[in-house]
């Protein structure tokens, strides 16, 4: 009985299953990644493969005696689960399930699995949902050992009726449908409340950058806004918008948005599109990295990547280089050279977030220029205060000569008075 009961306990076990061109890089590094992902997902990492010569098969993706290596493999470290991490099809999955007997899941399916377990909200669920759904439709014929069950049809009435298989991809679709529609709701009032927003001359700035690089933390170091912080892949998937105040006083909206990660699948950024587009709206990016991850190159080169996805690469950025106090100084010191531009951070600890704000407030001013305000005009002097940053001030016998940065709106509204 106690066995029994250990067994249930015992999370599944799984084989990783990478591939690289590389005969340098180490098997630890080719999956570490999914290897976080597995770990995410509630799975024990029980060996790894590493395919260094990749020669692609229509039955299992790769030749039937590498599979059997991985056969053979899995069963010696009595794994439950094979993981890729690639792409593998749904005729490529049935094949694999039967030569094994054991659940065959590739990347894409991972992280839909983690997302569905850590979608919080309406506007999440849907999205999951939808992803989930466009990512089973074509594997929906495995699930059936014969395709010729059908429903209904007695003689005179309905004839033959339909298979449960195309029964199920109708149910399907027309679901697929269905979300869709309420996800174009849900970005309409995403919509109605950004123009309410914009009505309001407050600048938001969108936190982007790898999954788990400390977004959330920097948020609520920033903000205190409460938001799940821990040591995981996407801790957190809806985005969260809080006001803060920067050393010269200007407020501005802070975005918490979902994290990035390589080779995200096109059909999740897809779902999450509506999540995303506050960085394409956004008034300007922070650009998120870890700086303690070996990996930061890749980091960096995904989130531009993924920013390009969703139409928010001409955004203006800072990178901030986050965790720096688990950094020696050698790797500070190489990453200087690296990212000169570079705001180096801990939001853990809070050091660096001074020299943040400064930078961010420096990034929202723009460009500075000298502009001559009519005398009468200490209105918009105010306003250049409020919303952009002044350098000098001088009251001239033909008006007042401000030199300042100013962007968006502001920038539009002295236009005539630059000189």
């Amino acid at each position: 009985m106690i066995e029994l009961e250990q067994e249930r306990q015992r999370p599944a076990r799984a084989i990783l299953v990478g591939k690289t061109e590389s005969r340098t890089v180490p098997d630890g590094e080719v999956v570490r990644e999914l290897a976080s992902l597995a770990k995410t997902a509630g799975l024990e990492v029980a060996g790894v493969v590493v395919l260094r010569r990749y020669e692609p098969s229509p039955k299992f993706g790769m030749g039937s005696g590498k599979a059997g290596e991985i056969h053979a493999r899995a069963e010696a470290e009595d794994a439950d689960q094979i993981v890729f991490d690639f792409e593998i099809s749904p005729t490529q999955q049935r094949n694999w399930e039967e030569l094994t007997g054991k659940t065959c899941l590739d990347r894409q399916e991972i992280i839909i699995r983690i997302f569905a377990d850590r979608a919080m909200t309406r506007e999440a669920a849907l999205q999951i949902e939808l992803a989930r759904l466009e990512y089973s439709l074509p594997r929906l014929a495995h699930t059936y050992s014969a395709l010729s069950r059908q429903r209904g049809g007695r003689y005179g009435t309905k004839g033959s009726g339909e298979t449960q298989l195309e029964l199920d991809r109708r149910a399907v679709l027309a679901r697929i449908a269905q979300i869709k529609g309420e996800l174009k709701d849900v970005r309409q009032d995403r919509a109605t409340q950004r123009k309410r927003r914009e009505r309001v001359p407050v600048p938001s700035v969108a936190i982007v950058g790898y999954t788990n690089v400390g977004k959330s933390t920097l948020l609520n170091a920033l903000t205190g806004a409460g938001v799940l912080s821990e040591d995981a892949l996407f801790a957190t998937l809806d985005p969260t918008t809080r006001r803060f105040t920067l050393p010269s006083g200007r407020p501005i909206l802070l975005t918490d948005t979902v994290g990035f990660i390589r080779n995200l699948p096109h059909g999740l950024i897809d779902a999450f599109h509506a999540t995303l587009e506050e960085a394409a709206f956004a008034s300007a990016v922070i650009i998120l990295l870890d700086a303690s991850d070996p990996a930061i190159e890749t980091q960096f080169a995904t989130t531009r990547e993924v920013l390009a996805e969703v139409g928010a690469e001409s955004r203006p950025y800072l990178v901030v280089l986050n965790k720096i106090d688990r950094c020696d100084e050698f790797t500070l010191r190489r990453l200087s050279g690296e990212y000169p531009d570079a705001v180096m951070i801990s939001a853990a600890t809070q050091e660096g977030l001074a020299a943040f704000g400064d930078r961010v407030g420096a990034l929202l001013a723009g460009e500075e220029a000298s502009f001559l305000l009519p005398p009468e005009r200490t209105d918009l002097l105010a306003r250049i205060h409020r919303e952009g940053s002044v350098t000098s001030t001088e009251y001239l016998d033909e008006g007042i000569l401000v030199r300042a940065r100013a962007t968006g709106r502001l920038a539009a509204a002295l236009k005539e008075f630059e000189r």
